[in-house]
């Protein structure tokens, strides 16, 4: 019997709430339990456990961070195209840490196989990359460096590391134009 009204999809939006507001360490089984009012054994009938929930978590998260970079991106390309979506990305993580955090976890493949969603991922970051000229494999190390650059920036930001006074979005916006200039030069060089 449900109880409490409890639903797969109210559990996961409790749980990105909870995240976002105090951390996705602080998102468990027992935490939501008390949340909905109900016990532990409740959920179970919703969840595997908590690496399902926090596979979920993640699917949303991430699903929200596509629509938000696909809309950003629309219509755009090259410079335009790499700031929207920098921009999306960024203001993305900075409005909803926790979800952030769920997206940066490592999921197998079997566990999302019925989920397209980190494909779009990868859609969308091909996309942008593609008005610039590139295919494989640099298609893929270009995705990796954004990657690792866009979340590097926002996880230093989030954890209060830039105490410098110049403003972070000053540095930002630097930061993209490195890259864009990069991007422009891609195989140019050896």
């Amino acid at each position: 019997m449900v109880r409490a009204g409890i639903t797969v999809d109210r559990l996961v939006r409790a749980a990105a709430e909870m995240a976002d507001e105090d951390g996705l360490d602080q998102v468990t089984l027992s935490a939501l339990a008390r949340h909905f009012g109900v016990k532990d054994a409740s959920l179970y009938s919703h969840v595997r456990n908590l690496r399902d929930l926090r596979v979920r978590l993640a699917l949303l998260a991430s699903g929200e961070m596509n629509e938000a970079i696909g809309a950003a991106v629309a219509g755009r390309s090259g410079k335009d195209a790499l700031v929207a979506f920098a921009d999306a990305y960024r203001d993305y993580a900075l409005a909803h840490p926790g979800r952030y955090a769920a997206t940066q976890q490592r999921v197998e493949l079997e566990e999302v196989s019925d989920t397209a969603v980190f494909v779009r991922a990868v859609e969308l970051t091909y996309g942008m990359l593609r008005g610039y000229g590139l295919e494989e494999p640099d298609l893929t190390d270009a995705g990796r460096l954004l990657r690792s650059s866009f979340h590097g920036y926002v996880h230093i930001e989030l954890s209060g590391g830039f105490a410098h006074s110049r403003p972070v979005a000053a540095s930002w916006a630097r930061s993209l134009d490195a890259l864009h200039s990069l991007l422009e030069n891609w195989g140019k060089t050896s």
